[in-house]
């Protein structure tokens, strides 16, 4: 049996072995590191036996792969300490997530006082640690199981697994839980932990089921990590969006609208000057603006697909005895405005932009400031083009993607997704769009992950995945490749032969939702916006009544110029002002007293670096309009 390593290297051996063996071959350390192999791209326990030619990569915590194993174990050691001390709750499923994991319940609902006591219960558990041992039963043998253990989820999920399935259950100590695994070999390692929050969830997320009890918790091999990832979760919620949009006055919800969010002036002027600054890359990079309708009727939504792949996430009405739907992706709209007249291969590429209103029924749960919401302008664009443009069409969009980002401040990695499982299209289709996009990356350049699995219904994508200045991940910009709906709806452009031919379409979003970056946006500056996207620039503050004169001729001056401007000419202390200024995270304020007026300057104060020290008023346009046209970001 062969054995090939990771990094190419062989191992041979007469007889079956464990991965744990194997790991202890190859390096002592590497083992008491270990978490989970790897064995032809399937996680498994170390505890699982190899008997023939495979590829192995050992997995530590340090792996992606190898830290949800550790997470998920951790979330049995707190399934185990809720049923030690509360003995009448009912388990029902736990996995690892990307932050952590969690375990829901069916109990009453638990106080943060019970949360201290059954993290010490987890590090009773965890020092004692036990052994983690797998073992199987049939489907009837199992559900049997559960039922005098009196657990109905387990039962549930049993009962919804096929006919001979075989189940497999993790035991540790004196608790035994119905999981496919993987587990570390014992609970020990699960040292550096936290139980982070608590909330209600709806079993098998459906409202309709009952609500149940999570806690949620996060896992690391080490405490420096644990520490840094709770510092950076306290640092989030000082810059929490819907905090941060409450006093900055840019939007709000009302339960009149759930989902739905108002836009206040503040948050106006934001958006706006986002979509001024799209207009303005997009004008640029060659595009053209559309609009289509808001709703559309149901037969345009049965061509695309989308009746069919996305209704339950659709609103719908009849109109004159007709069924319509608000739309949840602009793109049949762009496709209409295509087909609207004849199209030869001297138009293409056509780049379409829209900045459209979407609506998708969101359930209730998974509301989330403006993160997630039920309508939101998608800053969409359709090119429609030949195939020899493909690869260069990409790479612009790739390059505008970039462009945005980089202004920003924001790093960014890129996956490649592949054919879901509910898709539409021929093989070869799919094989051809997925092929173009790896091309078109591969010759750019830019590195990427494959993501299995996770392509739109009608063709592969490519997503940007952007970090913000707490190291947090977004997914924003995506490119997604489609042969399906210009064949779907028909599309033709005449050839150079004469011949009618079908275009190639490409969706690409570069924010992706403006209202969910405008709360990247709000987060990852802690409110404190670059001046150019800041909703007021300038703060005057006049010290005394007799000096309001001149302040009023400096904000004429400063609007005259396009700087957006207030004056606090309010009966407080100038220090007031200057902290109430400063908590609205206002670029500049200047201060307007005796000297002031007679010189005809203004005092400077910046938001990021104190006294600037004095200016005419001339001098200081100048500055400002400068940082707005290039865009600054100040960081000292």
């Amino acid at each position: 049996m062969i054995v090939t390593l990771k990094d190419g290297s062989k191992k041979e051996y007469a007889e079956a072995k464990s991965v744990i063996d194997i790991a202890y071959d190859i390096s002592e350390g590497l083992a008491r590191a270990a978490c989970a192999g790897e064995v032809n791209g399937e996680v498994v326990d170390l505890r699982t036996v190899i008997d023939s030619d495979c590829e192995l990569n050992i997995l530590t915590a340090k792996d992606e792969k190898g830290l949800a194993v550790l997470r998920h174990t951790a979330s049995h050691v707190l399934a185990q300490a809720v049923q030690t001390l509360f003995p009448d709750a009912k388990v029902a499923i736990g996995p690892s997530i990307d932050t952590g994991f969690y375990y829901d319940f069916d109990c009453p609902p638990f106080s943060r006082d019970d949360l201290d006591a059954i993290e010490k219960e987890m590090k009773k558990i965890i020092k004692k640690g036990a052994k983690i041992e797998r073992f199987t039963k049939s489907r009837e043998d199992a559900i049997a199981y559960f039922q005098e253990k009196n657990e109905p989820y387990k039962v549930e999920l049993i009962e919804d697994l096929p006919e001979g399935e075989t189940i497999s259950f993790y035991s540790q100590g004196e608790f035994t839980d119905l999981c496919a695994g993987p587990h570390l070999m014992t609970t020990k390692p699960v040292k550096a932990f936290k139980l982070t929050s608590l909330a209600g969830a709806y079993w098998r997320g459906d409202e309709h089921n009952k609500m149940l009890q999570r806690i949620y918790g996060t896992a690391f091999s080490k405490k420096a990590e644990l520490e840094e990832y709770l510092t950076m979760i306290e640092e989030a919620k000082k810059r929490d969006h819907r905090k941060l949009g409450k006093e900055l006055g840019l939007f709000m919800m009302r339960e009149e609208g759930p989902g739905f969010p108002f836009f206040l002036p503040n948050g106006m002027v934001l958006k706006n000057t986002l979509l001024d600054y799209w207009r303005e890359i997009h004008r640029r990079a060659g595009y053209v603006e559309i609009n289509t309708p808001i709703m559309l009727s149901r037969h345009l939504w049965e061509t695309s697909g989308h009746w069919d792949h996305y209704k339950e996430n659709m609103y719908t009405t009849v109109v004159d005895e007709e069924d319509f739907a608000i739309k949840p992706m602009n793109c049949p709209g762009g496709i209409l405005v295509y087909e609207s007249e004849p199209r030869s291969y001297r138009d293409l590429p056509i780049r379409m932009g829209e900045l459209g209103l979407v609506h998708r029924h969101e359930k209730s749960g998974q509301l989330h400031g403006l993160m997630r919401v039920r309508c939101f302008t998608q800053d969409d664009a359709h090119i429609f083009m030949t195939p020899e443009q493909i690869k260069d069409e990409i790479k612009g969009v790739v390059k505008l993607i970039d462009e945005v980002y980089s202004l920003f401040g924001f790093k960014y990695h890129v996956e490649l997704s592949t054919r879901p499982d509910d898709s539409m299209g021929s093989d070869e289709d799919w094989e051809m769009a997925t092929d173009a996009l790896r091309s078109a990356l591969d010759d750019i350049g830019l590195p990427y992950i494959v993501n299995e699995g996770d392509g739109a219904f009608y063709g592969p994508k490519i997503d940007f995945h952007l970090e913000d200045s707490i190291g947090r991940t977004w997914q924003c910009g995506t490119i997604q490749l489609d042969f399906q709906l210009p064949m779907r709806f028909e599309l033709e452009y005449t050839g150079a032969d004469g011949e009618k031919h079908r275009p190639i379409m490409i969706h690409r979003v570069v924010f992706g939702s403006i209202e969910r970056f405008i709360g990247i946006l709000t987060e990852h500056f802690a409110g404190a916006f670059p001046i150019w996207l800041a909703p007021v620039q300038v703060e005057l503050m006049p010290i005394a009544d007799r000096h309001n004169e001149f302040t009023s001729k400096v904000a004429a001056e400063l609007k005259k110029r396009g700087i957006r401007v207030e004056v606090d000419d309010r009966s407080e202390k100038i220090g007031f002002k200057i902290r109430e200024a400063q908590l609205q995270k206002i670029p500049y304020m200047l201060v307007i007293g005796d000297k002031e007026v007679e010189t005809e300057n203004v005092s400077i104060r910046c938001r990021k670096r104190g006294d600037i020290g004095t200016m005419s008023v001339s001098d200081f346009c100048d500055m400002v309009e400068k940082e707005i046209r290039e865009k600054t970001i100040i960081t000292d």
